[in-house]
């Protein structure tokens, strides 16, 4: 009797801990759904910045090949500016854009102190 009464006792123990261990542990969970949307965004962003940044490389390599560099002067955000055949002044932007200046928006570059 006194077996029974102590195997049972053992047992009841053993249920009380495994239920609070598993509401201790208890988490919130996502569905695959949201999992699967936060991981494409973040991949769909990064896919972005990778392009903007190829077309950028690409863009100013073919510019320097095929367009004359304006020496001295510099693009409202401190890139370099660039002269096409019809004698029209841009720069290339963070999106691999050409963007067209205006007289007015071309600065004179710092001279380096070395």
């Amino acid at each position: 009797m006194k077996t029974k009464f102590m195997a049972g006792l053992l047992c009841l123990a053993l249920c009380t801990t495994a239920v609070i261990t598993s509401n201790a542990q208890e988490k919130k969970k996502e569905t695959v759904g949201q999992a699967l949307d936060k991981t494409g965004k973040a991949i769909g962003k990064t896919a972005t910045k990778v392009g903007n940044k190829t077309a950028e490389v690409a863009v100013k390599g073919a510019s320097k090949v095929a367009d004359q560099t304006y020496k001295g002067k510099m693009a409202p955000d401190g890139s370099d500016v660039y002269i096409d055949g019809k004698n029209k002044k841009y720069y290339i932007n963070k999106k691999g854009a050409k963007i067209y200046l205006k007289a007015s928006q071309i600065k004179d570059r710092p001279e380096s102190k070395n």
